[in-house]
C-alpha cells in the first residue's frame, strides 16, 4: 500500500516549501463545517484522499454500540440565521460556521429577546471573538456570536431559523491509512477531524499527519504505521471498539494536535509514563533545538485518554505546541489561518519525522568483541595520533556503545545513561556494525 503527493505537486524539499504546502491544505479545509458526524467530515476526508489515495473511509451506522458509548444520529446543517423585524440577518451562519452551536436541533419561529438570550453564547472578556461551542449529546440549539454583536440586539423580537437535521439512520465517518512495514508491530498516529474553521485545533494536526504519511510512504519501514483521522472522543472509541483484537500490535503511538500555533512543544506522556514513546519523544525534544516541556499523564485532553484507558493502556502520548486552553485564541474565531504559521507546522513535521526515525532505529545491540576494548584504530574508527582531544566526542560515543551493548540495552537506554544525542548514536551504531563490532538483536 502506498501514498502519493497531490497530483502535479513535487515533494517539499525544504522547510519553507513544506510549510507553504501544509498551509495551503489547511486553507482548503478551513471553510468546511465539520462536526463529529455528517457531510463535513466526508468532504474533509475526500480532500485528504487526494493527498493519500490509499486512505480508507469507514461509515459506522448511528446507534452502533462503541464500548460504553453509542454512535449518535448524524448531524448536518444547511443554513442558520437570526433576523430582526426588518428581515436583516443579524447572526448569519453563512458568514462564519462558528455562529451555530454544534449539533443544534432544528428550529424556526419568533422569539423574544429574553428567550433568545438563553440560546446565545459570547465571550465578554473577548468581545471581538466568536466562541466555539457544542451540544453533541444533549438536545439543544443556539448561536455563538461576538459579545459586541450581542449587545447590539435591542429589538423586542427576532426570527430564528436553524435548518439542520439529526438522522438516526445516518452514520459516523472516519478515515484510516495503513502503511505496512517489515513487522506487523504498529505505530499509531491519530488526529481529530471534527472541528469547523479552527486552524490550530485541529487542521494543523491533520496537515502534519498527512505530510508525515507521505514522507513515511517514500521510505523503507521497520514498523507498520496506522493513521486514524476521526472525530474527537467518539471516533477513537468507535475505532477501538472495532479493533479490540488487534490493538496489542501497537508498540508506540501519538495523538497529533495543536501543531501550528506559536510557542514551544509540549509532550504529554502516556498513562504508562515510561513507555518507549515517552522516552523517545523526550530524547528527540532534548536534541531538537526548540523550546519544549514534557508533562505527566492527565486523564483529560484529546483521544490519548481513550487509547490509554485502563482496559487498553496503549503506549500513546500527545504531541502539541502550546496545549489546549493555554492560548487566548483557543476555541474561538481567532484560531484562524493567520494564527497558524507555515514555518510552525513545518517545524512540527520535522519533529514528528525525527520521532519516527528514532523509533525505527532504536535497536538493541550485542558487542561482538566484548573481552577488552577492541582496537578501533585499525578499523578506521579511532584517531591516529594520541594525547590530544581531537575527535574525543566521537570516540566517547563509540566507547559508550561498546560498553553498554551487552544485549540488554537499547539505543534509548544508552542515550539516557550517557546523555548522548540519538542521531549521533545512530551514526556510531552503523559505523560499529559496519566494522563487525556490533550486531543488532
Amino acid at each position: 500500500m502506498s501514498t502519493a503527493l497531490l497530483p502535479g505537486a513535487a515533494a517539499p524539499t525544504d522547510v519553507a516549501s513544506a510549510g507553504a504546502a501544509m498551509h495551503a491544505l489547511m486553507a482548503r479545509l478551513f471553510p468546511i463545517c465539520r462536526s463529529i458526524t455528517g457531510n463535513g467530515v466526508r468532504e474533509t476526508l475526500a480532500v485528504l484522499r487526494e493527498y493519500l489515495p490509499a486512505l480508507q473511509v469507514h461509515e459506522v451506522p448511528s446507534g452502533t454500540p462503541a464500548l460504553d458509548w453509542t454512535v449518535p444520529a448524524e448531524w448536518n446543517i444547511r443554513d442558520a440565521w437570526v433576523k430582526n423585524a426588518a428581515g436583516e440577518r443579524v447572526i448569519d451562519f453563512q458568514q462564519h460556521n462558528l455562529h451555530v452551536l454544534q449539533y443544534s436541533t432544528p428550529v424556526h419561529g419568533w422569539f423574544s429577546r429574553r428567550e433568545l438570550d438563553e440560546h446565545l453564547f459570547s465571550l465578554p472578556e473577548q468581545p471581538d471573538l466568536i466562541p466555539y461551542r457544542t451540544s453533541y449529546y444533549q438536545a439543544s440549539w443556539g448561536f455563538c456570536l461576538r459579545h459586541h454583536q450581542r449587545e447590539q440586539l435591542r429589538e423586542e423580537h427576532y426570527e430564528v431559523c436553524i435548518d439542520s437535521t439529526l438522522d438516526a439512520s445516518g452514520s459516523l465517518t472516519y478515515g484510516e491509512l495503513v502503511l505496512p512495514g517489515a513487522s506487523e508491530e504498529e505505530v499509531l498516529l491519530s488526529c481529530h477531524c471534527c472541528h469547523p474553521s479552527l486552524a490550530n485545533d485541529n487542521l494543523s494536526g491533520l496537515a502534519v499527519a498527512v505530510f508525515l504519511a507521505q514522507a513515511l510512504a517514500r521510505q523503507p519501514r521497520r514498523y507498520t504505521y496506522r493513521f486514524v483521522f476521526g472525530p474527537g472522543t467518539i471516533g477513537s472509541l468507535v475505532w477501538l471498539s472495532r479493533h479490540r483484537e488487534t490493538v496489542g500490535r501497537i508498540r508506540h503511538g501519538l495523538v497529533l494536535t495543536l501543531l501550528g500555533g506559536p510557542g514551544g512543544f509540549t509532550y504529554k506522556q502516556s498513562r504508562r509514563a515510561t513507555a518507549d514513546i515517552d522516552r523517545t519523544v523526550a530524547l528527540v525534544l532534548r536534541d531538537f533545538g526548540a523550546e519544549y516541556e514534557v508533562r505527566p499523564w492527565l486523564p483529560y485532553g484529546y483521544d490519548e485518554r481513550q487509547y490509554c484507558s485502563p482496559g487498553f493502556n496503549l503506549p500513546v502520548g500527545c504531541l502539541s505546541r502550546t496545549p489546549f486552553g493555554e492560548f487566548a485564541e483557543y476555541h474561538t474565531s481567532a484560531d484562524n489561518l493567520s494564527f497558524v504559521r507555515p514555518e510552525q507546522v513545518a517545524e512540527s513535521l520535522r519533529l514528528t519525522e525525527a520521532v519516527c526515525e528514532a523509533l525505527e532505529r532504536n535497536h538493541t545491540y550485542r558487542n561482538l568483541s566484548p573481552y577488552g576494548e577492541p582496537q578501533l584504530g585499525r578499523r578506521g574508527l579511532y584517531k591516529g595520533v594520541g594525547g590530544g582531544q581531537e575527535g574525543a566526542d566521537w570516540q566517547m560515543v563509540l566507547l559508550w556503545l561498546l560498553s553498554l551493548s551487552d544485549g540488554s540495552k537499547s539505543l534509548l537506554d544508552v542515550a539516557e545513561q550517557a546523555n548522548l544525542p540519538l542521531a549521533l548514536l545512530h551514526r556510531a551504531a552503523s559505523a560499529l556494525e559496519g566494522a563487525g563490532l556490533l550486531q543488532p538483536l
